[in-house]
């Protein structure tokens, strides 16, 4: 195992030779072996314990062993202690979910602190199929199918060719010992369930299943690489627009293949949506109808779709006060300048009589019933109406502040000023109020 695993690593990971490694090591045989390798192939390494203190004694027990290995190996060693049981609690995940982000997280944080180069994990063909099967079971795209990236970032699986068995067998002719977990033995875990009485049958009928499994993932590469090239050219068609807040498609490009649905997965599945027949249907569907993820929604105006964050934060007024000059607002920062006359106008400027306001001012977003009297018309206008007749769409409204005296609209900003607040014959004090990005 160790020429074919160095055979490997000249074909396709050279660049490992001449890095600064971090193994992820548990302790387990996988990450033992993965260690032991390294060091025979005089890798630049150092080793990274996470000690998730789930298994009492046990969990110290496996840090102690790791840390001996490391010692008895020269390797330097990073040991870690997390209350893994407080996360899962706080974040409202699965102790499996916690432990994940716990580990993954620190690893990238020690790398960078360090400056490692790449971070090896010790995942294998066996761990490849479990996860495919764990995707499979639960409903996937063709992403979901391809197996673990070989390389991802900055993590790389070296021994992803390689089996259980392989790994197993290494281990034994070279006397390694390693520390067994208990919980490995559970089949509540799904995973587990699948390694130690789906697998096994499934080996049982093709003795060749592993091969046999990594020539489907090398088709199944091959075809996601074709689907990604066809998405990107879509892309490229189908986007219209991109800014800090909003990524608008043409609905027309998704109208014009013969299975809209599927695009619609590709394009929009990082985002987090499930519900992919309430996304089809926002094709047909009219203005203003959503659908959203936890932190993304998929708005349907007019000829095209809206795709924005959600925002989580409550909107909060903003008083400001007649001594204020300069106040930072989600728009920019607005400022207040006493003028003695009308000079550049411009969408972001207006100029008020000062003497009609009634401080403080409030900054604030749009309220039921809200009407003002636009600069340039005679009369009163709902702010709804007004909204439609400028063609709106649901998150220009909700992204629209606006500038009010008391309960008065003085300026809904960076669209019109109200007719209430000009500038005339009898002002004598003129306020530029300008926003400024």
């Amino acid at each position: 195992m160790l020429n074919s695993l160095k055979n490997h690593i000249e074909k396709r990971f050279s660049f490992l030779n001449e890095a600064k490694l971090l193994i992820a090591i548990s302790g387990g045989i996988d990450s033992v072996v993965l260690t032991h390798l390294c060091a025979k192939l005089k890798l630049n390494a150092a080793l990274a314990h996470c000690n998730f203190n789930l298994r009492g004694k046990e969990s110290d027990a496996d840090e102690d062993f790791v840390v001996s290995l490391a010692e008895a190996l020269e390797l330097e060693v990073f040991v870690q202690n997390f209350d893994t049981e407080k996360y899962a609690k706080d974040h409202k995940c699965s102790i499996q979910m916690a432990a994940r982000e716990l580990r993954y997280n620190w690893f990238e944080e020690l790398a960078a602190q360090l400056e490692f180069d790449y971070i090896l994990t010790a995942h294998h063909a066996d761990d490849n199929l479990e996860t495919f099967l764990i995707n499979f079971t639960r409903g996937t795209g063709l992403e979901g199918l391809t197996g673990i990236p070989v390389v991802n970032e900055k993590f790389v699986r070296p021994l992803l060719p390689f089996s259980s068995d392989d790994i197993a067998a290494f281990a034994k002719e070279n006397n390694i010992s390693w520390r067994d977990d208990s919980s490995n033995a559970s089949v509540k875990y799904l995973r587990n369930k699948l390694r130690h009485e789906v697998i096994p049958i499934l080996k049982e009928i093709n003795p060749s299943l592993l091969q046999s499994f990594g020539n489907t993932l090398e088709n199944l590469q091959d075809a996601s690489a074709i689907v990604n090239d066809r998405i990107d050219g879509f892309l490229n068609d189908s986007i219209e627009a991109v800014n800090d807040d909003v990524m608008t498609f043409k609905i027309s490009e998704f109208k014009k293949v013969a299975q809209p649905k599927a695009y619609l997965y590709e394009v929009f599945k990082e985002f987090g949506f499930t519900e992919w027949q309430d996304v089809l249907n926002l094709l047909d569907a009219e203005t203003g109808k959503q659908v959203r993820s936890k932190t993304y929604r998929l708005i349907k105006n007019r000829e095209h779709l809206l795709l924005s964050e959600i925002d989580t934060n409550i909107d909060e007024s903003i008083l400001i006060s007649e001594e204020e000059k300069l106040v930072k607002a989600p728009l920019g920062i607005i400022v207040f300048e006493e003028v003695d006359a009308i000079s550049e106008t411009a969408s972001n400027i207006i100029y008020v009589d000062e003497d009609l306001l009634q401080f403080p001012l409030t900054l604030r977003k749009k309220e039921l019933g809200d009407v003002f009297y636009p600069l340039g018309m005679t009369g009163k206008k709902k702010l709804s109406k007004y909204f439609k007749d400028e063609k709106f769409s649901l998150l220009d409204k909700e992204n629209t502040w606006l500038l009010c005296s008391g309960n008065d609209i003085v300026w809904v900003l960076n669209k019109r000023a109200d007719n209430r607040f000009k500038v005339s014959k009898q002002t004598k004090n003129i306020l530029k109020i300008e926003i400024k990005n």
